[in-house]
């Protein structure tokens, strides 16, 4: 899908529907009032004579747009001025868009940037408008003998009303697609079936974003001869009980303009499918357990959008991938395991091993020496019952780290909240007969989870990003979201930004 920016008058804008923002009270927006003065009024007509309702998320599709080179308008509700922040522009901007993406229309333009956000600039708001497009037109239907049409819409004009503001928009839009485009591959994986992403799948597709990225990515598959020489007892642990191979993905990005710049890394839970082992889950709902690698298909969107972008910054992105199965030769609740960094681990609970693939990715990281390490992970139940399905559990053993996070989660949309790492906590995780146990008991389940992977997060910056609750949507709507990959992506482009400050503070 493609974005261009035009400093235009809509009202000469020929296209197929041109998408107008609508206030509930007080005066239309500097494009809507263009139109409508070129419309004899409609927008105005329509709405004193209740025939649209401009609540948030509200739209409405008028077939006709006299006195106007467009052939149709979509009017799209803010709801109430003094409310419009970025939650509510955002709701706004994906109504417009699903409506959009159900049409029989390859294009549009939208005069949405000249919705007013607080401390949001036209750059942000073509960003969320580019990747709010992308989103809507998303479809998985590669198993379907008779899949629905495709969404037609493949090219969206951002009408800008100030020059000045094109330079942004335009910065703003590619960003958006980049990471509307990582999302979509993450929502792919997380969405395929675990009998075709498995473990090896997974690497395949870390080798098949290198080779399309011009040399610019490169990937290293660490199989389970590897993993074994290399002592990552405690990953290979999780796979045993299964005919699929674990694996451990590494993927290097060097875009730094020094090359010795400390990479940033990112680390994904990807177990394909996650039956609970020997402590077996209940058997409903147990389909969605394919999601249980949505931490690594958050770490492969996040890749994606930086070999889009290609910000000035060094990445490696760790993925370790296992298939959790019950089998005479998996790991039993009781056993004693070694993980790479040497510390023992007593399984209470099978279930709970996404902390013990977790834990020797973030001992390998070690040997890149970080400037920052976050781990994605669709890790506990209770970060569902702690936050519900809105916001991302968030740990880490650096506030500076946690709180960028949190900035970016902000501007993304994408957000997290801040869960305490407290030394009580660590003492749920004692065992009689090992160095810690794998769980902690019921209380505090994901700020146990997050104590156990901190032991093995000793020797730089680390975060912990619980998905559990964000990464994918049940019921009717069952499937995968992509995130957190607008959080991720927006900390790297903010770890650029710091890099250049400091690199022209330091001239």
């Amino acid at each position: 899908m493609e974005f261009p920016v035009k400093t235009a008058n809509p009202v000469k804008t020929e296209t197929p529907c041109l998408v107008i923002p609508v206030f509930k009270d007080g005066d239309l927006l500097p494009a809507a009032a263009k139109i409508d003065d070129a419309s004899e009024c409609l927008i105005q007509q329509l709405i004193e004579r209740g025939d649209f309702n401009a609540k948030l998320g509200n739209v409405q599709m008028i077939p006709f747009a006299p006195g106007l080179p467009a052939d149709r308008l979509l009017l799209v509700g803010l709801g109430e001025r003094a409310k419009c922040q970025e939650g509510a522009f955002c709701k706004a901007v994906d109504a417009a868009f699903a409506h959009l993406a159900q049409m029989s229309i390859e294009a549009a333009a939208v005069t949405l940037t000249d919705v007013p956000v607080p401390d949001r600039d036209a750059g942000w708001k073509a960003h969320k408008i580019a990747e709010s497009a992308l989103r809507a037109s998303y479809r998985f239907t590669q198993f379907k003998s008779e899949p629905a049409p495709a969404p037609s819409l493949a090219e969206v004009t951002l009408l800008i009303s100030e020059g000045d503001d094109t330079d942004a928009a335009s910065i703003g839009a590619r960003h958006g697609r980049a990471v509307g485009d990582g999302i979509n591959l993450a929502r792919t994986l997380g969405n395929l079936p675990g009998n075709v992403c498995t473990p090896r799948y997974l690497a395949a597709e870390a080798e098949r974003l290198a080779s399309e990225s011009a040399g610019a990515l490169t990937t290293e598959i660490l199989d389970e001869e590897a993993l074994e020489a290399l002592g990552a007892h405690s990953l290979l642990s999780v796979g045993r009980g299964s005919e699929e191979p674990s694996r451990l993905i590494v993927m290097r990005y060097d875009g730094a303009d020094d090359t010795d710049e400390s990479p940033h890394v990112l680390v994904g839970k990807g177990i394909t499918f996650d039956t609970g082992g020997i402590s077996l889950k209940p058997g409903a709902g147990m389909d969605e357990m394919k999601f249980d690698m949505c931490g690594a298909a958050g770490v492969f969107g996040t890749v994606a959008s930086v070999l889009a972008i290609k910000p000035k910054i060094n990445l490696v992105a760790i993925v370790a991938s296992a298939e959790n199965m019950p089998d005479g030769r998996a790991t039993k609740p009781g056993d004693i395991i070694q993980t790479l960094k040497g510390l023992s681990v007593e399984v209470l609970n099978t279930d709970a091993e996404g902390r013990l693939v977790l834990c020797d990715a973030l001992t390998y990281a070690e040997r890149f020496t970080p400037a920052s390490v976050v781990d994605i992970a669709t890790l506990t139940g209770a970060a569902i019952i702690a936050l519900g399905h809105h916001a991302t559990g968030l740990l880490s053993n650096d506030d500076d780290l946690a709180l960028d996070l949190l900035d970016a989660g902000e501007t993304a949309w994408d957000r997290a909240w801040h869960l305490p790492l407290w030394d009580e906590y660590q003492e749920q995780l004692d065992s009689n007969f090992a160095d810690l146990a794998n769980i902690g008991g019921r209380p505090a389940g994901t700020i146990t989870a997050g104590c156990f992977l901190s032991r093995f997060a000793t020797q730089y910056p680390w975060a912990h990003l619980d998905i559990a609750g964000t990464a994918w949507n049940s019921g009717s709507q069952k499937g995968a979201t992509g995130r957190p990959v607008g959080l991720l992506t927006r900390y790297l482009l903010d770890r650029e930004e710091e890099l250049r400050e400091t690199t022209i503070e330091g001239e």
